[in-house]
């Protein structure tokens, strides 16, 4: 398992590479990448800052991953988010899972997701049109979230 948050880009295809290299066992690969939209609630967006504790949101997100562990036969995870100020089509988030079976690969990987949304302490201010403002929690995320627990 991998947490890393950092300021620097990242190449997906590498790291895929670099998180299955050497295991037989895998048979499957899911993953997710985040991407910085130029328009959030329709208006256009020049660019997002985010913001976390350093220490507290890597514990969080391993946190996250070790309940996905614990749930689904997963042999690797990687997570990559990304802080400071970025730009429409600069990639945001990171998500990797290797697995036995593609089943368990991708419900890890979304579950994992629905929960860097909802629970991870990142805070996000746009810089749009109409001005500067924070980016507010998305009902839509929370019910994404919630429907994991009701799976128990």
């Amino acid at each position: 398992m991998t947490v890393r948050v950092q300021a620097e880009d990242f190449d997906a295809g590498a790291e895929i590479a670099a998180l299955r290299r050497g295991n037989p066992k895998v048979g499957a690969v899911a993953s997710f990448v985040g991407i910085v939209r130029d328009v959030n609630e329709g208006d256009t967006v020049s660019a997002m800052t985010l913001e976390h504790y350093p220490g507290m949101t890597e514990r969080s997100i391993a946190e996250i991953i070790e309940v996905a562990r614990g749930r689904w036969n997963v042999f690797d995870v990687l997570v990559i988010h990304r802080v400071g100020t970025l730009e429409p089509t600069d990639q945001i988030v990171l998500v990797v899972v290797t697995s036995g079976h593609r089943g368990d690969a991708f419900a890890a990987c979304e579950f994992i997701m629905d929960y860097l949304k909802t629970r991870a302490p990142f805070w996000k201010k746009e810089r749009a049109a109409s001005g500067p403002r924070w980016v507010e929690a998305r009902q839509s995320d929370d019910v994404a979230a919630e429907r994991w627990r009701l799976k128990g």
